[in-house]
C-alpha cells in the first residue's frame, strides 16, 4: 500500500515516499494484524520445538564460532533501519558500537581472493584472517539486549537462554532468529497503525544536494551498504555495495568446511554429503539468483580434488532436483 507493488516497490523516493497510508488503508490492515502476530508467534514456538527436538545436531550443524555485525539502537535495542554498527566478537564482548555507519570504511575493508568474484569482508582491527563475521537475523538477534516489542522480547530471551555461552553460534539458529524478527515486525506494524503520523501528508524530507551518500540498513539477509558518489552531472562516478549475501561469504565457506569435515568420506561425493552442503548454504539465505527460495530448486555442483588438484569426483545437482555424477 506504502511501495505501490508487493514485491520490488515503485513507491521509494529520494527523503522518502511518494505516498501515505489512508484512513482506510490503516482501517483494513488493522483487521488482520492481531491474527498475524498470533501466526508469528505460534511460528517462533513451532521453530523451537523442531530445534530442540533434535540436539545436538541442531547446535552443531554447520557451526562455526564466529564475530557478528549489525546495527543496533542508541540504547542497544533491535534496530533495523536506522542505527549505529555494532560488532561483538566471538565471546560475546564488543569490538565497536555505536558507529556512525558513514564511517564504515574506517572499520570494515574487503578482500580480493583469485578464485572468487565474490569479495571476503573484515573487521580491520581483527585483520583479514581473523576479522570475517556474520550478519543477518543470527547477529542482530545476538547483538541486540532487547526487543522493544513484548512477545518477541519474550522469545528472544528464551533464544539467548538455550546458548551455555554468551551469543548463539549455531548455523540453524538462523531460521530461529528469523522468526522472532518476523513476530517483532508484526508487532511493530501493529504500533505504527496506532500512529497518526503514517497517514501524514509531509512524506518527502528536503535537503540539499550532496556529491556523495552512504545508506546503511538491515536487510532481511543481512547488513546492506550501500556508497554512491556523483559528478556535477548527476553521473553515478563511484559505487560500492556491500551486500548481506557478501557479508557472509566467509562464514558460509567456514561453514561448508564444516560439513565437509563430517560427512566426506575422502573417497567419493555422495547425495548425503549435496543435500548437507546444501541445509547449511541455505541458512544463511543468500542471494545466489534468488534460487534458494525454490525449496529444491537450487543447482549445486561440488568437486572432490586430491592433493594435487586432480578431480576424483564430481557430482552435480540441477535446478530440477536431478543429480548427476561425472
Amino acid at each position: 500500500m506504502v511501495t505501490g507493488k508487493r514485491i520490488h516497490g515503485t513507491g521509494a523516493i529520494p527523503g522518502g515516499m511518494n505516498k501515505s497510508l489512508s484512513q482506510e488503508e490503516c482501517d483494513y490492515l488493522r483487521q488482520d494484524i492481531d491474527a498475524v502476530i498470533q501466526w508469528a508467534d505460534e511460528a517462533v514456538a513451532l521453530v523451537q520445538k523442531v530445534y530442540k527436538s533434535n540436539l545436538p545436531y541442531h547446535d552443531q550443524f554447520a557451526t562455526v564460532p564466529s564475530h557478528f555485525l549489525s546495527l543496533s539502537r542508541s540504547d542497544s535495542g533491535l534496530e533495523l533501519y536506522h542505527g549505529g554498527l555494532r560488532a561483538k566478537n566471538t565471546h560475546g564482548d564488543l569490538i565497536f558500537d555505536q558507529v556512525d555507519y558513514c564511517q564504515y570504511n574506517d572499520y570494515i575493508h574487503e578482500a580480493v581472493k583469485p578464485w572468487s568474484y565474490m569479495k571476503f569482508p573484515f573487521l580491520l582491527s581483527l585483520g583479514q584472517e581473523q576479522g570475517w563475521y556474520r550478519v543477518g537475523p543470527l547477529a542482530r538477534v545476538n547483538n541486540c539486549d532487547f526487543i522493544s516489542t513484548p512477545r518477541a522480547e519474550k522469545r528472544r530471551k528464551a533464544f539467548k537462554d538455550h546458548s551455555q555461552t554468551a551469543l548463539v553460534q549455531s548455523t540453524l539458529a538462523f531460521h530461529w532468529a528469523r522468526l522472532i524478527e518476523a513476530l517483532h515486525c508484526a508487532e511493530a506494524i501493529k504500533e505504527l497503525l496506532q500512529d497518526p503520523d503514517i497517514m501524514g501528508a509531509e512524506r518527502v524530507a528536503q535537503g540539499e544536494k550532496r556529491f556523495e551518500g552512504i545508506g546503511v540498513i538491515e536487510a532481511p539477509r543481512g547488513t546492506l551498504f550501500h556508497h554512491y558518489q556523483v559528478d556535477e552531472n548527476d553521473i553515478v562516478t563511484k559505487a560500492n555495495l556491500i551486500v548481506s549475501t557478501t557479508n557472509n561469504n566467509q562464514a558460509m565457506n567456514e561453514s561448508v568446511r564444516q560439513v565437509a569435515a563430517e560427512y566426506l568420506s575422502g573417497t567419493e561425493l555422495n547425495e548425503t554429503l549435496l543435500n548437507q552442503l546444501e541445509v547449511a548454504i541455505r541458512a544463511y539465505d543468500p542471494c545466489l539468483s534468488c534460487a534458494t527460495h525454490a525449496m529444491g530448486k537450487m543447482p549445486l555442483q561440488i568437486e572432490l580434488l586430491d592433493a594435487n588438484e586432480q578431480r576424483l569426483d564430481r557430482l552435480f545437482k540441477h535446478g530440477t532436483g536431478q543429480i548427476e555424477r561425472e
